[in-house]
């Protein structure tokens, strides 16, 4: 997509957004439903469903989906569609660019072997390899400017109140 398109179709939202902030405000929403003759889950993503289990490093044999990976590829892919954009925008050129998050979790957390032992990723990297001809300030204005409007780097940057809540049916 070039900025003229990008710009028709991302014009009349920002006015909209502009003239009723309220607009702006998604609700996003994500459902997993268990699957019970196995420690796994489905979750309905917008291109299908994707099977979700236990990681190999906690009993599971590699054929469904992992939880924390899952969450790198959405920063990954949400840093790489970023980037795209503010790319666009800032009508650079890029002859060819790869995002990558990494990260590390303990799983002796999750497994309850030590409690003092973390659950969850501790550490997370977003790497950027950008194949560009332009000024390498401007590339580093747009990894500053994708780091910024970055959802899901924002999300892990700043985190969000996180609560829960049971219904028993």
């Amino acid at each position: 997509m070039d900025i003229t398109k990008m710009r028709a179709v991302q014009g009349p939202l920002k006015e909209r957004y502009k003239k009723d902030p309220e607009t702006a405000r998604i609700r996003s929403r994500a459902e997993a439903i268990l699957d019970l003759d196995d420690i796994s889950c489905r979750v309905e993503t917008n291109i299908g469903v994707e099977s979700v289990g236990l990681h190999k490093s906690t009993g599971g044999d590699g054929s469904k989906a992992c939880s924390a990976d899952m969450l790198l590829e959405a920063l990954a892919g949400c840093a790489g569609v970023t980037l795209k954009a503010v790319a666009t925008s800032m009508r650079l050129n890029i002859d060819h660019a790869k995002v990558m998050a990494k990260g590390i979790w303990d799983a002796r957390g999750t497994l309850a072997v030590d409690r003092d032992a973390p659950v969850g990723l501790t550490q997370v990297e977003l790497r950027f390899e950008i194949d560009s001809g332009d000024d390498p300030k401007k590339i580093e204005r747009l990894i500053e400017l994708t780091e910024r409007y970055c959802v899901v780097y924002q999300t892990l940057a700043n985190p969000p109140a996180l609560s829960s809540q049971l219904k028993i049916v």
